[in-house]
């Protein structure tokens, strides 16, 4: 036998030998391979997750083979058996939930199984055909691979499976580490970073596509159920029962319920800073001004966790990204926010909907959205493939028919979230956004321009301008323009200019009231511009839309306030805690703006700062109102009980009366 020959029969042999361990694993590939085409439409991917996605599958199914065939044969097919059809009912599980809501099944729903399971069964017969094939392909695959487990008996090999159980714990400590390092400082990208979801866990689509199935199961099954919690402070649950115990009812005033059973919009303004909202640069969105509620001296709070989607967070939810510890805005979608813009439109019968150029994956949209309330998150992106960029172009989110279609409906009531992307950087009409923009103006053949990244920003600004034109024209064609209020903000002042003497030319620079922007509310029932001039910020925009359709709230719930609320004087606070009341500007407790400053007062201001800073922060970190709404259904139950009780009380009461009458 030569060499050739002998190489090529001990590969048979060894195939012969093993083939049966690569065929008892085609129904765990198979459920991954599937899993994969279930979430391939979720947009995110990074290259850096691509080793470790594939190195926790195999450590998984090896993990399962290497204990099933290293004990006796009945008890080694009895952990096949088991492992296999707990993976498979996951897999069906998640299949079926993604399809009907776009998200992953986890854990932390079974907690609560209560309040879906009137629609359980609906949502199994309505699944997609497609999943009952792939769910009948596994089995099918399975009962052909089981018939390959070794029929001869062999003794357990206890050294052989301490071998095993040791490669997977190290594999298990070291596959993380190779998806690269952890953001330690709260940085706007953080969802974009493997390691960080797989690490808070706390976006289910992006941890699937980060881990796979089955280390998606092992740590949200140990995350929902096993992780120790964090030591509570007593003083801070002491300190928001003080706060949240005793809700009082909002204040009213002579603005109290105008838009009472009005369609509302809200127009979230990406980078429209105060100095581009002009009647040059401007002229629609700078004309609905003249019949608006002008709020002057409106703050658009900032930090580097995200300024666009923590506006987003402010005006939903009427908080903000934590000040005292690190946390990212868009990592609380698992708090309960029963009192969100959305819960509560949606509750008055409104059909809620957001709107936006990107995916649902982008800053966890899809998901935060859905935990507030919406009936759906639209992505431009997620609706179809564009060739260029014209997806970036604000217009679309009113010329895409889709769009145009679900935003001006008269069928019922309707609160639309829409947030606008073109004033994005950078800011030239050599290449990019600005070169298609510029094309779209000047003509495809013209030669462009050579703008400055001011001038740039300016003509930015005309196309989100454009679509508030399109907007309102629509508005009229549907009939809906007198019934229809817009309430318009930035979410952050122009930060992304590189030239930043741009921004010394229009604005205060030298501290935090560079975050100054423009915040107003229109309705064609103002026959004239209206000026607040109180100073407030994001948060301040939900209790005062409340306010103004009429919606009795406790104020209690939220940060901000009712800013046309007489009672309230008006002041804004920034991550570093300084503050500014529209008088004096407070910076390290200390007045550094020259500006004259009671001691007393200013004492006090400084330590309500720090009292709302505390609020928002423990209040996010303790899911706060999910304590209130779980103290409150106990309550509830326990004073059902007792009437009850005291129901049977009653009739055993009759019954014995009777019983002695009879006597």
């Amino acid at each position: 036998m030569d060499e050739k020959t002998g190489k090529l029969t001990r590969i048979k042999k060894f195939a012969g030998r093993y083939l049966y361990v690569l065929i008892l694993a085609f129904p765990f590939i198979a459920i991954d391979i599937f899993m994969r085409l279930i979430g391939s439409e979720i947009n995110y991917f990074q290259w850096k997750m691509v080793i470790p996605n594939l190195l926790f599958n195999a450590m998984w199914i090896g993990l399962v083979l290497g204990l099933a065939l290293n004990v006796n044969r009945t008890f080694g097919k009895v952990i096949y058996l088991i492992f296999f059809i707990f993976y498979f009912i996951m897999f069906f599980a998640n299949g079926i939930y993604y399809y009907y809501t776009g998200l992953f099944f986890n854990f932390n729903l079974i907690t609560m199984a209560s309040e879906g399971s009137s629609y359980i069964w609906d949502t199994v017969t309505g699944a997609k055909p497609v999943v009952y094939v792939m769910a009948v392909s596994v089995i099918i695959v399975a009962a052909v691979s089981l018939r390959m487990f070794p029929k001869e008996k062999v003794k357990a090999r206890p050294k052989r499976i301490l071998i095993v159980l040791g490669v997977f714990i190290l594999l298990h400590i070291v596959t993380p580490f190779l998806m690269g390092y952890a953001n330690k400082e709260l940085e706007w990208d953080t969802w974009r970073n493997p390691h960080n979801i797989y690490d808070s866990f706390s976006d289910v689509n992006k941890s699937m596509k980060v881990c796979g199935l089955y280390e998606f199961v092992f740590r949200d099954f140990y995350i929902t159920f096993l992780k120790p919690e964090e030591k509570e402070n007593e003083d801070d649950l002491t300190f928001l029962e003080g706060i949240y115990s005793n809700p009082s009812e909002a204040a009213k005033n002579e603005y109290t319920g105008i838009f009472e059973g009005k369609n509302v919009i809200f127009l979230q303004l990406e980078g429209i800073d105060s100095w581009l909202l002009n009647s040059e640069d401007m002229p629609n969105l700078h004309g609905l001004m003249s019949k608006s509620m002008i709020f002057s001296n409106h703050y658009s709070y900032y930090n580097g966790g995200g300024s666009t989607f923590n506006s987003e967070l402010a005006v939903n939810t009427g908080f903000i990204t934590p000040v005292s510890y690190t946390q990212n805005a868009y990592t609380f979608n698992k708090n309960k926010f029963d009192h969100s813009l959305a819960n509560i439109f949606k509750n008055m019968g409104y059909s809620v909907n957001a709107f936006h150029m990107n995916t649902r994956e982008y800053y966890s949209r899809g998901i935060n959205y859905d935990n507030w309330g919406y009936d759906h998150y639209y992505g431009l992106l997620d609706e179809k493939k564009y060739n260029d960029l014209s997806y970036e172009l604000d217009r679309e989110l009113i010329l895409n028919e889709n769009f145009y279609n679900r935003m001006f409906r008269k069928d019922e009531p309707f609160l639309h979230y829409i947030i606008t992307y073109t004033p994005h950087t950078p800011f030239t009409t050599a290449k990019g956004m600005g070169k298609l923009l510029a094309q779209t103006i000047y003509g495809e053949d013209a030669e462009l321009p050579d703008l400055s990244e001011e001038e740039s920003a300016r003509m930015y600004a005309g196309e989100t301008d454009y679509m508030v034109g399109l907007l309102m024209e629509a508005l009229k064609e549907n009939e809906l323009y007198e019934n229809t209020v817009i309430v318009a903000y930035a979410d952050h002042y122009l930060y992304t200019l590189n030239d930043k003497t741009i921004l010394d030319k229009y604005k205060d620079t030298e501290n935090n009231l560079i975050n100054k922007t423009p915040f107003f509310i229109w309705s064609s029932d103002f026959e004239r511009a209206t000026y607040i001039e109180k100073v407030n910020s994001q948060i301040d925009i939900l209790p005062t839309v409340l306010n103004l359709f009429g919606i009795e709230y406790a104020p209690e719930y939220y940060m901000g306030r009712d800013i046309i609320d007489k009672s309230y004087k008006g002041y804004v606070f920034f991550s570093d805690y300084s503050w500014y009341d529209g008088n004096a500007y407070v910076e390290g407790g200390e007045v550094s703006n020259g500006a004259v400053m009671d001691a007393k007062a200013l004492e006090e201001m400084n330590t309500l700062i720090n009292d709302l800073v505390r609020k928002n922060d423990m209040t996010l970190k303790y899911d706060y109102f999910r304590r209130i709404y779980k103290s409150t259904e106990k309550a509830t139950k326990d004073e059902a009980l007792t009437v009850e009780g005291e129901d049977e009380t009653s009739l055993d009461s009759m019954e014995e009366t009777d019983g002695e009458a009879v006597e």
